[in-house]
């Protein structure tokens, strides 16, 4: 059967439209996103919010940004509708006193990308850390541990004395931008002065 250069063109551009949420055009655009500076704010926009001058909004996102506060800029993802609908939060008892194992135990985490925050703890009981990991579900969770922690670390039980796993679910009854309840501390701090 022959097509005309013109068919085949259009069945091409229809082809192309076919965009998925996971192909490699869009992922490397949400990547390139989180890259320092490569999203910059609207000044007009926080203009017509604010109705401050546009030279005051540059100032101040200038010197935010020189003093270490803004850090960039990047996009909020939905990642239930990427199929990962659930996060898991661990809290650890590392033994620190294993040096060797320890900075292998790190080195697995930081190669990790379901592992989007690991941080230090205090409080009562004896976790000295947690981290805070996405997933598809509880049996993605429990294999990607098994595969690349307890058999990837030797004598991994010996430096992970403990740990307490929690997954968080729907019904979600908040769940806000941190850097939406750090600016309404600090209004509230100011208020009080």
């Amino acid at each position: 059967m022959y097509y005309s250069p013109f068919v085949v063109w259009l069945g091409l551009v229809v082809m192309a439209q076919k965009m998925q949420i996971n192909d490699e055009i869009r992922l490397n655009i949400l990547s390139a996103l989180l890259d320092k500076g490569s999203t910059q704010p609207n000044l007009r926009r926080i203009k017509n919010k604010t109705k401050y001058h546009l030279a005051t909004i540059k100032g101040s996102i200038d010197f935010l940004t020189k003093e270490g506060i803004i850090t960039g800029y990047g996009p909020k993802l939905a990642f239930w509708k990427l199929g990962y609908k659930l996060e898991a939060v661990e809290l650890l008892q590392v033994d620190f006193s294993k040096n060797e194992l320890v900075e292998k135990f790190l080195e697995v985490i930081k190669n990790d990308p379901h592992v989007y925050a690991l941080s230090s703890i205090m409080g009562s009981g004896n976790y000295n850390l947690m981290s805070f990991q996405f997933y598809k579900d509880v049996e993605s969770y429990h294999k990607n541990l098994q595969e690349n922690y307890v058999k990837k670390i030797p004598h991994y039980y010996e430096i992970v004395k403990d740990r307490q796993v929690f997954y968080l679910t729907e019904p979600i009854f908040k769940r806000g931008s941190r850097t939406d309840s750090v600016i309404k501390i600090l209004r509230n701090e100011a208020a009080l002065d």
